[in-house]
Order: structure tokens, then sequence, then C-alpha cells
């Protein structure tokens, strides 16, 4: 099948949306379908203000329908509720083409955090958004009790998968090259909506590592001089400093999932977090994590965990049962049929 997925995160953006769409091209043409990826870089674009590293498309309706309508797909999917997904949302209406559409995002608690516009706005906007939506794909069973409660339909489950071969736990350093203390992980955006001082701001034993980068990097790092900041980092070097760390801390209320609690439980670290969604659909009543709204105790509570539980747990999510629960979400039709219309 020849797939289009259009989303306005891609690379070279660092983040659990571009690692999941990633994986999941890789997976499905490795299943033998053909993936055309619709993404920022086949446009003009500027950064996204406060958050330069995203690129927002211009002007991307008429190069949006050109390229769905040269690619002639069996299906099509919007990740992203952008500038991008608007067009082919816009574009599929208008040619009365299925779409499928993705939850990612707490678009409206991140929208509140950085500018507090109401949550009711947000939440309306993104309603409208996917009401059209063949299918509205979300990772988890809370999140979507929590969507329907708000208002939306048509949901269908898409969960994800971990590559336990690069995140794994014999790439544990030795004891002598790790330093004194437990070390206490966090990997993400370095963002105000991650809520990552309620990480920061603990009062905890030996070092905490922060990876990955942000808009508030800057003013955090001058904030807490104490903790390491290191910058994005990937591949075999992200993978060492997972299974280097003791504990990993995941202070967001706001993500649909947390992939980078999968890597980190691969490796062989504990999960400290909240009880929300996400962190209670990862790890749930699993003894591989520590869920408490009480961050610190649950930090410190995570110290005491078996670390092969955590790889255990971890071996339960496979990337291609999320690539096949992907596919048979999918709305196919006939691009012949289509090909016609457009003319």
């Amino acid at each position: 099948m020849r797939v289009i997925v259009v989303s306005d995160a891609w690379h070279p953006q660092v983040n659990g949306v571009v690692r999941t769409l990633s994986t999941l091209r890789e997976k499905l043409i490795a299943a033998g379908d053909e993936v055309i990826m619709i993404t920022p870089d086949c446009f003009s674009s500027i950064p996204c203000p406060t958050y330069p590293e995203i690129r927002l498309a211009l002007f991307a309706g008429r190069k949006m329908k050109r390229l769905i309508e040269e690619a002639r797909p069996a299906a099509l999917h919007i990740a992203t509720e952008g500038p991008l997904g608007l067009a082919a949302r816009r574009y599929c209406l208008q040619k009365n083409i299925p779409f499928t559409t993705a939850f990612h995002t707490r678009f409206a608690e991140y929208v509140n955090a950085r500018i507090r516009v109401p949550l009711r706005w947000g939440y309306a906007a993104l309603k409208w958004f996917h009401r059209p939506s063949s299918a509205l794909m979300v990772a988890t069973q809370s999140l979507e009790q929590e969507l329907s409660r708000r208002g939306f339909g048509n949901m269908v489950r898409w969960t994800r998968g971990i590559d336990t071969d690069l995140f794994r736990p014999d790439r544990r350093s030795v004891p002598s090259t790790r330093g004194e203390g437990p070390v206490f992980l966090y990997v993400g955006r370095v963002s105000v909506e991650k809520n990552i001082e309620a990480f920061l701001s603990l009062d905890l034993p030996g070092r905490k590592i922060v990876v990955g980068d942000g808009p508030a990097r800057q003013a955090l790092t001058t904030k807490y001089p104490d903790v390491v900041f290191a910058g994005v980092k990937g591949g075999e070097e992200l993978a060492t400093l997972y299974a280097d760390a003791d504990v990993f801390v995941f202070p967001s209320k706001t993500d649909t999932f947390g992939l980078v609690l999968l890597e980190a439980l691969a490796s062989g670290v504990p999960v400290a977090a909240y009880p929300v969604t996400g962190p209670l659909d990862v790890i749930g009543d699993s003894p591989a994590g520590v869920l408490r709204e009480n961050l610190q105790e649950a930090a410190l509570a995570a110290l005491k965990v078996d670390r092969n539980l955590c790889r255990d747990h971890a071996l339960r999510f496979s990337w291609e049962i999320s690539a096949a629960q992907f596919r048979e979400n999918l709305f196919p039709f006939d691009p012949a049929r289509h090909q016609k219309s457009s003319q």
C-alpha cells in the first residue's frame, strides 16, 4: 500500500513524535508498504516563535495539493495539527477523501502553559481539527477515556514500541566511570510544558542529568548550576546515558504516552513519575516504576526497584505490533477515482 503521512514534526527536530514516525516509516517499508512523508522540509518555512527548532511551513496549500495528486496514495494520514496538517485536511475535505489523524501532543496544555490561552479554546480547536477524521489514533486507554469525556469520537488504538536492541542494560558503564552517588536522568524537551522544574528542584542525592534542548535550557542552566545539561544526544551515546542512570524521572503531566519511558525501561532503568496519562499506561501496576503525587518520594523509592523487572516490562512493547495497528487503522481509498475527481 502507498501511504502518505503528513507531519509538521520531522527531522532535525528531536522528540517522541519524530522518533515514532521515523520508526513507523521503517517498519511499514520493511513490511512491503511505500511511505511518502510530507514534512516541512518540502516547503518554505520559518522558525516557530519561542521554539525555533520547529519549522512552520508557509503557503502550503497549492504544493500540498500537487504532492498528494502526484503520489496517488491509497491512504492518507495526518499526524499533526500544524500548518501542513491543516493544508492536508482542507484538501481532503474539498476532494471528499478519507483520512486518519493521531493525537500525539497536548497542544491545548502547551499553548496554555506558554501564552495562557484557555484550555477550553485549545480543545475546541482540536475537536474541530479531528472531527472529520475517519479514525483518530490514540496511544492509550486513559487518553481515549479523557478525550471521550471532552467530546472526541472515532477513536482507535495505536500503541508504541521500543528498540530493545539499541536500548539495553548491558551498555551500563562500570561503577568507577559513573561517579559517586545515584544518577537521576531526564530525557526530553527542556521547556515549561514538560514541568521539568518539578524534577530539577528536588532534593536528591547524587547527580541530576538532563538530556535534550529547548527554549528553557539557558535559563535553567543558570538557575540550577549543579545539574548536568548534556544537550541533545542520540544513538548509542543516548542509550549509554540511559543505562548509566539509576532512576529515570519523568515530571511531565501533559504527555500522551512518553516514548522515553520505554527507552529507560528497556535500558534497565526504573521510572519515577506522577500517576497521570502516559506513566499510568506504560507502567500501570508494574513494579518497574514508582508513580506518586510526591515526585521526590517516587524518585527515592525507585532506587530500590529491581532493574531486571524494568527490562522484562519493556519487552512487552513491539514496533512491529505498533506498525501493524497503524496500518489496520488506515482508511484506504481508490487512487484512480481520486485522480479523476481532481482533474
